[in-house]
């Protein structure tokens, strides 16, 4: 894969599906994907090996009719591994041999190490220095998805830095633009608690919850969004306004997939990108405060 330092051509991506959608759902959502403008769409489960929905085949499935409708496929893998049989799943995933791989832990880094593989390394990596993605670089690093609560002026630092500036022209820059922060990933699944189940018997209830669950502060503030094991923000994060701050350092802006208005929110971004003045602009209530080095909660 062939990665040009960044320009002003910023490109979209559907990131992968971070909810327990039901099967129909989830190939309804791909088949929408498959005629979309978005280039790059990532596919698997990053948060709870116990959603079965779809299998590793099935996964394989979807992404070869989304490669045979011209987009970049990129398989996701777990963030949390708890169990053996979790990695043997990662490492299928990563010697698929038909697409890239996008390593959302160092385990997966590894594994597509040793096979001499580029990767994705997704936002739930902590590259937190210039020396830490130089080593990443060194060791196939083809995209890296920036740390959500990090900002512009971060980032700024970081591919500026001596260490970097040499291989910038080796890997591609992403950053989580649109939806729900993923902000923590736990051994307990507090949606499971938050219905008095064990985790061990939670019975999936993590499926009632579409787009998570809403935890609300004593005077209904939304502070965080529960989804199995993972925590998320409480409110959107939405860049949509600021995708003239993303120029010449980003090449790649990642939508994560919602239950509804997906792919309205992509158009929204496209037209951002090419400069419409009749676009979709940020509600109020969406925030964006981590790109201005602000509290996340925060709006500019």
């Amino acid at each position: 894969m062939q990665t040009p330092t960044s320009t002003d051509q910023l490109r979209t991506a559907l990131g992968p599906i971070t909810y327990f959608w039901p099967q129909a759902q989830v190939r309804q959502f791909y088949q929408q994907a498959a005629v979309c403008s978005a280039p790059v769409v990532y596919l698997g489960e990053t948060v709870c090996s116990k959603r079965r929905e779809l299998r590793l085949q099935d996964w394989l499935a979807i992404g070869q009719d989304l490669q045979q409708a011209g987009k970049e496929v990129v398989l996701s893998t777990l963030t949390l591994l708890e169990a053996p049989g979790e990695v043997r799943e990662l490492e299928q995933i990563c010697a698929n041999g038909q697409f890239l791989v996008e390593a959302n832990d160092i385990s997966a880094v590894q594994l597509l190490h040793e096979r001499g593989l580029p990767f994705v390394v997704g936002p739930a990596v902590n590259v937190y220095n210039a020396t830490t993605l130089a080593w990443l670089v060194e060791r196939g690093l083809r995209r890296w998805v920036m740390p959500v609560e990090l900002s512009r002026d971060w980032l700024l630092r970081v591919l500026t830095d001596p260490v970097i500036t040499p291989l910038r022209d080796r890997f591609e820059v992403e950053v989580f633009a649109f939806g729900h922060l993923p902000l923590a990933w736990s051994a307990r699944c507090f949606t499971a608690r938050s219905e008095d189940r064990p985790k061990d018997d939670c019975q999936l209830c993590c499926n009632k919850y579409p787009q998570g669950r809403q935890v609300r502060s004593q005077d209904g503030r939304e502070v965080f969004t529960l989804n199995g094991i993972q925590t998320q923000s409480g409110q959107r994060y939405n860049l949509v306004d600021d995708i003239d701050s993303l120029r010449g350092l980003v090449d790649v802006v990642r939508i994560s997939p919602q239950p509804e208005q997906t792919f309205d929110w992509l158009t929204a971004f496209e037209q951002a990108i090419g400069g419409n003045p009749e676009r979709r602009q940020r509600p109020v209530g969406d925030v964006n405060g981590y790109w201005h080095q602000l509290a996340g909660i925060t709006q500019v």
